[in-house]
């Protein structure tokens, strides 16, 4: 039997340089039963977070330091365990998406995507190749 997201008590990465933003959606997360490894507003910050065991990370595009959420995401999905979300309000700056990525949330959102997308991802990650994207969630192409 598969496990739901809020059974995997995953431990998540927060990369939002909004903090009213970050902090609903630390809220959201908290709600699920998942431990928030930290908030990073910029690369610097995410990646001294990344030093740490991560299950997933909702990644924003445009940081305090601009333009930086693509190579965070990027440099998360290469340490190989992270599964990669990014929420942003401009999803088309990420084209076809980035290799190992799972895909992008645009925002606006609510609480019952971020939820939903969560519970996707971290379902993917763990295997469960049962479970359907929730509505609202672009997936990038996989690498066959």
């Amino acid at each position: 039997m598969s496990q739901t997201a809020s059974e995997m008590n995953a431990k998540v990465l927060i990369v939002e340089d909004e903090m009213l933003v970050a902090c609903e959606v630390e809220a959201v997360l908290g709600d699920l039963g998942h431990q928030v490894v930290g908030i990073a507003p910029d690369l610097d910050t995410a990646m001294e977070l990344a030093a740490q065991p991560i299950d997933l990370a909702l990644v924003d595009l445009n940081l305090r330091d601009g333009l930086t959420g693509p190579e965070i995401g990027m440099r998360l999905c290469e340490l190989g365990n992270v599964a990669v979300l990014f929420v942003t309000a401009n999803p088309r700056i990420l084209g076809e998406g980035i290799a190992g990525a799972i895909g992008v949330l645009t925002k606006p959102t609510d609480e019952a995507s971020v939820k939903a997308a969560v519970d996707y991802a971290l379902r993917v990650k763990a295997g469960d190749r049962t479970v359907r994207p929730p509505q609202g969630l672009r997936l990038f192409r996989r690498a066959a």
